[in-house]
């Protein structure tokens, strides 16, 4: 399989949409098309790092969200709350509620999957699920709107693999809308990926208290934020 080349055009307007900041770290409403961190090459550095670090010069990112994907998008300020962050996401102490609108109808109102992810290396970046090599991914959805020819989904994923929510919905025959790279072309879709980060929890770096950020969704705007609770095995 031949990946077209990225054709790197990212929004220009607003320069950055910030739900929260303080002296450890920056909270952003990432838009889609915008990178999380500079590319290998210089067509490819505009990103919401380099944003924020015209801000903050000392800027350190802790997680990423894919480019096409929107929502909530954390930066460290201090090298203390990058550690502690990094080591949350790490350690699976954070918690996150996405939504997405994927193609087709779906006909179970909730369910699981869980199904392990590895690299397509000659296709990277896609990745597959392979049984022998994969590592562990376990995504929950929920249901919240049916329509004639898409369904619209609350995703919770217990595990961090790149690309996991995409390969999960794919995996059962329904892929998210305005996925190219695991839906194929489809004359219709939007121009954009269908997946919104709608919520992340995390204790903060400082003050160790649980704290739920959210991004109101633009092809969602009705979804009111879900309960998101600490995992049950923090420390």
């Amino acid at each position: 399989m031949t990946l077209a080349p990225l054709r790197y055009d990212p929004p220009a307007e607003p320069r950055l949409v910030i739900i929260h900041e303080d002296r450890d770290m920056v909270v952003l409403n990432k838009p889609s098309g915008l990178l999380s961190v500079p590319g290998r090459t210089p067509d490819l550095f505009d990103s919401a790092l380099s944003r924020v670090r015209e801000l903050h010069p000392g800027a350190q990112a802790v997680h990423r969200l894919d480019l096409g994907t929107s929502g909530v998008l954390v930066v460290a300020t201090r090298r203390k709350a990058e550690a502690e962050l990094r080591r949350q996401f790490q350690e699976r102490l954070t918690g996150k509620v996405y939504l997405a609108r994927v193609r087709g109808v779906m006909r179970d109102d909730e369910g699981w999957v869980d199904l392990p992810l590895v690299c397509d290396w000659p296709n990277r970046p896609r990745q597959m699920v392979c049984h022998d090599t994969g590592k562990a991914a376990l995504t929950h959805y929920l249901v919240l709107e049916r329509s004639q020819e898409t369904t619209l989904v609350l995703l919770r994923p217990r595990t961090g693999r790149s690309h996991q929510l995409r390969v999960h919905m794919a995996s059962l025959g329904h892929p998210i809308a305005g996925d190219n790279l695991y839906g194929g072309e489809v004359p219709g879709e939007p121009s954009r990926l269908m997946l919104h980060a709608s919520q992340l929890g995390l204790f903060h770096p400082y003050s160790g208290e649980w704290t739920v950020f959210h991004a109101p969704c633009d092809f969602a705007p009705h979804v009111l934020p879900a309960r998101l609770d600490p995992p049950d095995d923090h420390q």
